[in-house]
């Protein structure tokens, strides 16, 4: 899978493309959507719950290609599970490449997690589970953080050493509750995976907010 991904890019290339220029506008512009962004993400973080997933949707060529895989809804090209503590909203969630060159799951803050700089927008979305299995979730959750699990660029859900963003937040879920919470696969050719719309399209899973950076 990560091969298809850095072949894809490698096939996006264009040499003759001109160099793109800022205006004066562009650039007012963009520092106004990053402003709103920020306001309407610490207006919808006091709703954030322990154990509700957050999605997001990255502007780079890798989020485009791995949203392209959502079987059903192509909105969100990533996702994590959230921890609150006190007055922070943080997001444990698995991501490879350059931005993570140790590979280790992620803990990072949900300001940093929606940073609208790398992203259009984020949603949050809650299972329909008990507090008993939120709390075993999150055990889950900081089980595989601690071991640390790594990210899986070849995308193999038989490992459990090495995870991608949706394959670790699924089998942090599925264990937590003890496989109350399952979860469709999907699959291109003979490919099997599980996409970020495999998550927050589950019947058991509903929109608590969203916001669009504009």
């Amino acid at each position: 899978m990560g091969c298809l991904i850095c072949l894809m890019a490698s096939c996006s290339s264009n040499n003759d493309i001109a160099p793109l220029t800022m205006t004066a506008a562009d650039t007012l512009a963009a520092l106004k959507r990053v402003e709103r962004a920020h306001f309407e993400i610490s207006n919808i973080k006091p709703v954030v719950q322990t154990g509700d997933l957050i999605t997001r949707t990255g502007n780079d060529f890798t989020s485009e290609s791995l949203r392209s895989l959502n079987q059903r809804n192509q909105t969100y090209s990533h996702c994590g599970i959230a921890l609150v503590e006190n007055d922070s909203v943080y997001v444990f969630h698995a991501l490879g490449g350059e931005f993570n060159p140790d590979q280790k799951l992620l803990k990072e803050s949900l300001e940093v997690f929606a940073d609208p700089y790398s992203n259009k927008g984020i949603g949050i979305y809650r299972f329909d589970i008990n507090p008993d299995q939120i709390q075993a979730v999150l055990n889950k959750v900081l089980e595989f953080y601690t071991l640390p699990v790594t990210f899986d660029m070849q995308f193999d859900l038989e490992s459990e050493e090495k995870m991608y963003c949706a394959e670790f937040v699924v089998k942090s879920y599925q264990k937590g509750t003890a496989n109350w919470l399952n979860f469709p696969v999907s699959k291109i050719n003979n490919f099997l995976f599980f996409g970020v719309d495999d998550l927050f399209l589950h019947p058991s899973c509903k929109p608590i907010g969203q916001i669009v950076y504009k």
